[in-house]
């Protein structure tokens, strides 16, 4: 075969590897989103963000008690909507919620490679647990301390979704240039109950 013959052949196999690829991650992302729609997570967690920013930059204690006291509300609702969310995700078929742990992304890697995928649905199970126990406050910690916590929590989660969607370097790379946080700072920030069992799921422990 002449050179010219690999270069064409090799183009047609980068192509038909994109094509397949963006038909992979249509997929996936009309799934997510198909379930996601019944909810207002997205919108929660804007709300969450802008408020813990509104209430650090507070000088006046009473009126940052209050804005404390209104996102207990925000936080307690999201809490319940993610639980929802993740039980009516776990009803998902388990080849549709594989998530390929390779470094990039593959068509349908999830697929033919599946000793190198982890379960989404076990996943949002943990995202589930440790946003309810942040938000429940058990540990007592501190209205900043609890709010740092949950955002980092809620942010993995963010980060699970755009994993799944796309892939681990496309959600890290999400996640450092939208709220300034490198991936390893996220599971370091978290509860130690939501980075033992994440950590766990997707080594494959």
């Amino acid at each position: 075969m002449h050179f010219m013959d690999l270069l064409i052949l090799a183009i047609l196999l980068l192509v038909g590897a994109s094509v397949l690829k963006s038909a992979d991650q249509r997929r996936r992302v009309a799934l997510l989103g198909s379930h996601l729609g019944h909810y207002q997570i997205e919108k929660l967690m804007e709300t969450l963000t802008e408020g813990y920013l509104r209430c650090l930059g507070e000088d006046d204690a009473e009126r940052r008690a209050q804005i404390w006291a209104v996102l207990d509300g925000t936080e307690r609702t999201l809490s319940t909507q993610f639980s929802h969310f993740a039980a009516e995700f776990a009803r998902v078929d388990e080849k549709d919620a594989r998530v390929s742990t390779l470094p990039f992304a593959i068509p349908y890697a999830a697929q033919f490679l599946p000793a190198a995928t982890f379960d989404l649905r076990r996943a949002f199970a943990i995202h589930a647990r440790g946003i309810a126990d942040v938000a429940q406050n058990a540990a007592q910690r501190s209205p900043k301390a609890k709010a740092f916590m949950l955002s980092a929590e809620l942010f993995l989660m963010q980060h699970t979704c755009h994993w799944y969607c796309k892939s681990k370097a496309v959600a890290s790379a999400r996640m450092l240039a939208r709220h300034k946080t490198a991936y390893r700072q996220l599971i370091d920030a978290v509860s130690p109950g939501t980075r033992s069992a994440y950590l766990a799921l997707i080594r494959g422990q």
